[in-house]
């Protein structure tokens, strides 16, 4: 693939290049789980970019594929001179269990994005706390680098949170690439990654939400669960913020066409790219025999 040599510093702060590689200053991957994250680390290994850490937050209510996803892909990486994915999760409850226990729905339901927030940085966070490290680098005043995997058509959720601690930069924005390029790296190295989100995401597709229904009817009678217990959610209907996933299903069976697709306002802050819609997006663009990205070195 064309794309500029990497160098981790945040294209926010451009004024910062000069001091975006000490040597001694940790490079952290947030590693989500999907596609985008995953090309990522795929042409850091290629490139022979080694960071010091890869991590994963689980929620509790990762799809089991997704968690398949995660140890054959840090097999991988291993295989490849990195290192492997290390887990972090919040240790006093899932967010399905604090979900029940509060006899309501998350807060996407709602319009809100904190359990990312809670399930998916904050685990994160605590960890580099007490990774050595990191707390080398702060003592000797200098920052841990975050690489993070939005791709170049994401640009409006590119922003500057560096601050004393941290430096964030976003690779897959730097070279160019966007989701076509992730797509193709990953599945050139043998990889289909599922969509990175909880299964019961209130950003869901109504198509996403009829695969559960037929792909895992046990979490799929979780999550109706889920909405039937709560009972303090009187802003939000159901799963589906004005429409229950239960009743999308039940219409489906009965081949009744209630609901339009409609885009979603409030994507979730878990999203690590989609799956089946890129995919088959990539297959209709071999078939057109458009050129795709150089993979040489990814597997």
């Amino acid at each position: 693939m064309n794309a500029a040599p990497f160098s981790p510093v945040s294209p926010m702060t451009p004024t910062r290049q000069s001091l975006a590689s000490p040597p001694c200053w940790p490079l952290v991957v947030s590693f989500g789980g999907g596609t985008n994250s995953a090309a990522m680390l795929i042409e850091m290994a290629r490139r022979r970019v080694r960071p010091d850490l890869i991590m994963f937050a689980d929620t509790g209510g990762e799809l089991p594929e997704t968690i398949r996803f995660v140890a054959d892909f840090s097999s991988w990486l291993e295989s490849h001179d990195m290192p492997p994915v290390v887990t972090v999760r919040e240790e006093r409850q899932t967010l399905e269990q604090e979900v029940l226990a509060a006899n309501t729905l998350p807060s996407l339901a709602f319009g809100f994005r904190s359990c990312s927030d809670k399930y998916k940085v904050r685990p994160q966070e605590r960890y580099l706390k007490q990774w050595q490290p990191a707390l080398d680098a702060w003592a000797a005043g200098g920052k841990v680098v975050k690489l993070i995997g939005y791709d170049a058509g994401e640009s409006h959720r590119v922003k500057n949170h560096d601050d004393k601690r941290f430096m964030v930069a976003y690779p897959l924005v730097e070279w160019g690439w966007r989701r076509r390029e992730c797509v193709a790296t990953v599945e050139a190295a043998g990889f289909r990654p599922a969509k990175s989100a909880c299964w019961f995401c209130p950003a869901s597709k109504r198509g996403e939400v009829l695969s559960l229904a037929k792909t895992h009817p046990d979490l799929f009678a979780r999550a109706v669960a889920m909405e039937r217990n709560a009972t303090t959610a009187t802003t939000a209907i159901g799963l589906g913020r004005n429409w229950r996933w239960s009743d999308l299903v039940e219409a489906d069976e009965q081949q009744m066409k209630l609901f339009d697709e409609l885009p979603d306002p409030v994507p979730c802050g878990c999203y690590d790219g989609s799956a089946s819609d890129d995919w088959a997006n990539a297959e209709s663009s071999h078939a057109r025999r458009e050129p795709t990205p150089d993979c040489n070195g990814d597997d």
